[in-house]
């Protein structure tokens, strides 16, 4: 069976606990709590199914009802889940405390099985034919160093465009060997920053040095600021519309991936495409959960109105 993306990385319990008020710090705080499943690969590819494509999620997940619920919620979005299992373990767990306006306080991510995920998994012959099978591999710095560098050269074998997403600036050094051989890394400024070990006053400089490290291309964002984007010699801007609320912030950049990647993986340029991962990554900012789970084409199409044409940087 053809895959249109196949995704390794992150597929776990996202517990998130929302202030209602004003926060104070270091007291008990009023306000309510959501659990869903998440991950960063697992938004992305619950995304990638409703808009259509043929989908594979291969992840770590523990012997629980936790890992159970990831289960439902990949068939639920139409993605061909493949989890490697391990019955005496507990599946991860991202927790957050967010603020009022859903911007972060402070997380705790428990990922220890994702250790096991170890290179000599991408042996196995099931995996192997589905990355083959592939037209795009995408990965999060969830899984191991090695497992990321193996999976770069497996990417690079078998001629497929592999493309990252950043997690958070302790995740996304584990980049730093497979670099060259990446299509695309999606970031946030922090990540950027951490990989460059650099902080431009000017976001435009983010081409030319993450270029300098050895990314030909890449996606980075600045919370409602400016998305810079760029590849091989093009670099340009898009400004994402103000949003009338921010309901949460989380799976925002999971969502920027899987709208950018929707038009990719169809020949499109970084250019085109990013105006459609804008456009996602607004649909989730509304929503409530980390991926809008009412998402459709058309409705992806409908907020497409809304997003201005990039500028060229230069």
């Amino acid at each position: 069976m053809e895959i249109d993306v196949i995704v390794l990385g992150g597929a776990h319990i996202d517990r998130r606990g929302r202030i209602d008020g004003e926060t104070a710090p270091g007291a008990s705080n009023p306000g309510h709590w959501i659990e869903e499943p998440g991950g960063g690969g697992f938004n992305a590819a619950r995304s990638l199914a409703r808009l259509g494509l043929k989908v594979s999620m291969i992840s770590p997940r523990g012997g629980d009802a936790i890992g159970q619920r990831v289960a439902d919620a990949a068939k639920d979005a139409g993605v061909d889940d493949r989890p490697f299992t391990f019955l005496d373990r507990v599946t991860p767990s991202y927790t957050a405390i967010l603020e009022r306006d859903g911007n972060l306080v402070i997380a705790v991510a428990d990922m220890e099985l994702y250790r096991l995920f170890t290179p000599r998994r991408l042996k196995i012959r099931a995996v192997r034919e589905s990355l083959a099978a592939s037209k795009a591999i995408l990965v999060d710095a969830n899984l191991p160093q090695e497992t990321l560098e193996t999976i770069a050269q497996q990417a690079k074998t078998l001629g497929k465009p592999l493309i990252g997403i950043g997690i958070s600036p302790a995740k996304v050094v584990r980049y730093k060997n497979c670099l060259t051989m990446m299509d695309y890394l999606f970031m946030n400024s922090a990540e950027a920053r951490t990989l460059t070990a650099a902080a431009p006053d000017d976001p435009a400089q983010w081409p030319d040095l993450l270029r300098k490290i050895g990314l030909k291309g890449g996606v980075i964002t600045n919370g409602s600021g400016p998305v810079i984007g760029f590849h091989e010699k093009d670099a340009f801007s898009l400004t994402p519309p103000l949003l009338d609320s921010v309901v949460d912030v989380t799976g925002a950049g999971d969502s920027l991936c899987a709208g950018s990647l929707f038009q990719l993986v169809q020949g499109k340029t970084l250019a085109e495409a990013l105006r459609h991962g804008v456009a996602l990554a607004g649909l989730t900012l509304l929503s409530p959960h980390a991926t809008a789970e009412d998402l459709t084409p058309e409705r992806l199409t409908a907020r497409l109105g809304h997003i201005p044409e990039p500028s060229a940087l230069t």
